[in-house]
């Protein structure tokens, strides 16, 4: 478990350029949510979780680890980032080993693990990505596609064990179909693992189909927090700080102001046509 008490981060403190990206953030993720966390560039997605593993530290506030001061004395941060594993916007950018055996082994032979358990490790964290460890393992991790090299980077996290995984824009640059599959991944590491996963993203159709719950930050401050379809209940809230709302959840309220009755509260792709059946089915009753 995450908790936030009353967290603040100011970049270049005590100087002109002193800029406040977080302000006095309560929060708490308990373990084996799918959290997704999303505000406007700049609002402070990126630099709260970046306190979670101790990258930065609060400027006031504390971050808790289940119950343990993340920069308190005497905190062990570098089992604390094997517990927390954070993946920046295009971290295939990070892969620089000959091969994807080689890169996705990197962190779990820095944890001093014998040479039969990093190999155990890394063609476990392959499977849980798709890439069958046979056909990947002695491939240049330059030679794959985009979507094969942001899950081959993602292996290389997993495979450290992590208890939550932070993903920050995870489907950024990617094509739709790229975009799927890592998001059809994420949710499966949830489902097989019940790993703790916290979603940055700019896509609502993203976290409308991966989280049940949303963070709402804008200008630093938390401003919104609950069940997703709660959030997306209220449109007018999220464009006034500059988001929207899933594709789906608009075209189901397009179908409305044309009297189709379709629930206005859809999120996903298999929702929207179950309720757009569900309204013909009943204007056709109607009607007959």
């Amino acid at each position: 478990m995450i908790r936030c008490e009353r967290l603040t981060h100011v970049y270049g403190r005590g100087t002109p350029l002193a800029t406040h990206a977080l302000t006095d953030v309560s929060l708490t993720i308990d373990a084996g949510e799918v959290v997704g966390v999303i505000g406007a560039t700049g609002s402070g997605k990126s630099t709260l979780v970046q306190h979670f593993n101790g990258l930065l530290r609060p400027t006031t506030g504390r971050v808790l680890l289940d119950g343990v001061d993340v920069n308190g004395r005497g905190t062990d941060r570098r089992r604390l980032r094997q517990q927390v594993g954070l993946l920046f916007q295009y971290p295939e950018q990070q892969l620089f080993e000959e091969t994807v055996f080689a890169d996705v082994a990197f962190g779990p032979r820095n944890q001093g693990l014998s040479e039969e358990e990093v190999r155990a490790r890394v063609h476990q964290a392959l499977e849980q990505v798709g890439l069958p460890p046979a056909q990947f393992t002695s491939r240049s991790p330059f030679d794959l596609s985009g979507g094969e090299m942001r899950r081959a980077a993602i292996a290389g996290v997993l495979a450290m064990e992590p208890r939550m995984l932070i993903l920050d824009e995870p489907t950024a640059g990617l094509d739709p179909q790229g975009r799927r599959e890592i998001l059809a991944h994420v949710g499966r590491l949830h489902s097989a693992r019940g790993m703790t996963i916290v979603l940055i993203t700019h896509s609502m159709d993203a976290v409308a189909q991966l989280c049940k719950r949303l963070v709402v930050l804008d200008g630093g401050r938390l401003v919104a927090d609950g069940p997703t379809r709660a959030i997306f209940a209220d449109p007018g809230s999220l464009a006034a700080i500059g988001l929207g709302v899933p594709q789906m959840t608009l075209l189901a309220r397009r179908l409305r102001e044309r009297g189709v009755p379709v629930r206005p509260d859809v999120l996903t792709v298999e929702e929207a046509r179950a309720a757009i059946l569900e309204a013909l089915a009943r204007r056709k009753n109607s009607a007959g």
